[in-house]
């Protein structure tokens, strides 16, 4: 049986990404749902760069340890492999939709899902910002993560079926 994989993308993967990665892994910790792996990319990612500091400490929030992070740039395996993709901006869904078409009918954007398309509202990029911009969009995301959970389980147990 297959794991159900979220592969969520965005610039860096050293931010935005990575604190999503770890809040959906933290609120997944303790369903008895189906095996789901949560893997990060950036579009413009360095290999092996760590998570900012201000995006450690921000993770901490939610009881989130993403301190052994390493960025990994998107790349058409990882495309293939996802069974959900979710971006954090309009840009990253066309990135990915230039690497792999077919891949439209699983990607989306974070704050648009469950509709398709990259028209919406992203998750600004906090690099660079205060500790205070980086709870704040680690806040939005954890939000937007915790609205379409049920529906990422949802598309997991069915995939498991």
């Amino acid at each position: 049986m297959s794991r159900f994989k979220v592969l969520i993308v965005c610039t860096g993967n050293t931010c935005r990404s990575a604190m999503a990665e770890g809040a959906l892994r933290v609120l997944l910790e303790g369903k008895d749902n189906t095996a789901i792996d949560v893997m990060s990319a950036g579009t413009g990612a360095v290999p092996g760069c760590p998570a900012t500091l201000n995006a450690i400490e921000a993770s901490k929030t939610w009881h989130s340890d993403i301190s052994g992070h390493h960025s990994r740039p998107l790349s058409v395996e990882l495309i293939e492999e996802a069974d959900l993709i979710l971006t954090m901006m309009p840009n990253h869904y066309r990135d990915i939709l230039s690497l792999r078409a077919d891949a439209a009918s699983k990607t989306y954007l974070l704050k648009r899902f469950p509709d398709l398309g990259d028209d919406g509202e992203g998750v600004a990029d906090p690099i660079g910002g205060p500790l205070d911009l980086y709870n704040q969009t680690f806040l939005e995301i954890g939000e937007e993560l915790g609205r379409i959970l049920p529906e990422i389980m949802e598309m997991a147990e069915k995939k498991e079926s």
